[in-house]
C-alpha cells in the first residue's frame, strides 16, 4: 500500500456532479493497493496515518495527530500511485493490484481507518471518474509505504 497525505482546511470529492465525500480540517488521503498487500499493511498504514503528528499544537509545532485535533479523513481511492514511468511515455499500472484483490483491500482500509480514528471516513467511490478539491494546509504533503 502506498498513501499521500495532505493536511487540509478542507478537502471533498465529486461523481456526477455530486458530492460523494466531504471535510474540514483534517487529512486527505489517495490510497494506491498493489496485489502483495495484507492485514498487517492495513494496520500498520491505518495506525500510522491516525497518529502521524502533522497539526500545530499551541506553539505552533507539528506536534498533533488527526485524531488530537478532532479532524476528518478523507480517503480516495489512486492507483496510480503505483504507476511505473522508467520506460516510455506512458505509464504502466502493473504493480497496481487488479479491482477484485483492490477493492475488498481498500474496503478494509476504510474500514480501520474509522476504527483508528475513532469515527466515520469520508469516502470517494473506488473506480469512479472523481474530481477532488482540496485545500492544502502549510502546504503539508507526506508518502507513505508499508513495507
Amino acid at each position: 500500500m502506498r498513501a499521500v497525505i495532505q493536511r487540509v482546511a478542507q478537502a471533498q470529492v465529486t461523481i456526477d456532479g455530486a458530492v460523494k465525500g466531504a471535510i474540514q480540517t483534517g487529512l486527505a488521503v489517495l490510497l494506491a493497493v498493489e496485489e502483495a498487500d495484507t492485514a498487517e499493511d492495513i494496520e500498520w498504514l491505518s495506525g500510522k496515518i491516525v497518529r502521524l503528528r502533522v497539526f500545530n499544537d499551541d506553539y505552533g509545532v507539528m506536534n498533533r495527530s488527526v485524531q488530537e485535533v478532532g479532524g476528518g479523513i478523507l480517503l480516495v481511492s489512486q492507483f496510480t500511485l503505483f504507476a511505473s514511468t522508467k520506460k516510455g511515455n506512458r505509464p504502466s499500472y502493473s504493480r497496481s493490484a487488479r479491482p477484485e484483490i483492490a477493492v475488498p483491500l481498500y474496503e478494509q482500509f476504510a474500514t480501520r481507518l474509522a476504527q483508528d480514528l475513532g469515527k466515520p471516513v469520508q469516502t470517494g467511490e473506488f473506480g469512479a471518474h472523481m474530481l477532488v478539491s482540496l485545500v492544502n494546509d502549510g502546504p503539508v504533503t507526506f508518502w507513505l509505504q508499508a513495507r
